[in-house]
C-alpha cells in the first residue's frame, strides 16, 4: 500500500509577506485556503478562464472531435477567393427572383 510522504520545510515570511515554494514551483498557479489563523493550505491549480469554460463541456469536445476528424479527412484546397466571392454575391441575388419559364419545365 502507498503511503503519502509528507515533506515539511521551515520558510520565512519575507517583509513584503511572501515565501518562495520552491523553483519546481514558479509560474505554476496555485490556490492558497486559509484553514484557520496560521493554517494554510496551498495547491497547484489550473484555473480555467469563465469564456473558455464551454470547451470543457461534454458536448462541445464531442463536437470539437467531429470537427477535427472532418478536418483531417477533408483537406484545403486551392481556391481563388475572387471567384468564391462572386459566387457568394449571386448566391444572394438569385433568392427571391422567380423562376425563368425554361427552369419550371
Amino acid at each position: 500500500m502507498d503511503t503519502l510522504a509528507t515533506k515539511t520545510s521551515v520558510k520565512v515570511v519575507g517583509s513584503n509577506g511572501q515565501i518562495s515554494l520552491g523553483k519546481e514551483f514558479a509560474g505554476r498557479q496555485v490556490l492558497v485556503e486559509q484553514k484557520e489563523p496560521g493554517v494554510w493550505l496551498v495547491r497547484t491549480a489550473l484555473v480555467v478562464p469563465e469564456n473558455e469554460l464551454w470547451l470543457h463541456q461534454p458536448e462541445a469536445q464531442e463536437d470539437l472531435r467531429r470537427a477535427l476528424d472532418w478536418a483531417k479527412g477533408n483537406p484545403p484546397k486551392e481556391s481563388d477567393p475572387d471567384a468564391t466571392l462572386k459566387s457568394m454575391a449571386n448566391v444572394g441575388r438569385t433568392k427571391g427572383k422567380k423562376r425563368s419559364a425554361r427552369s419550371e419545365q
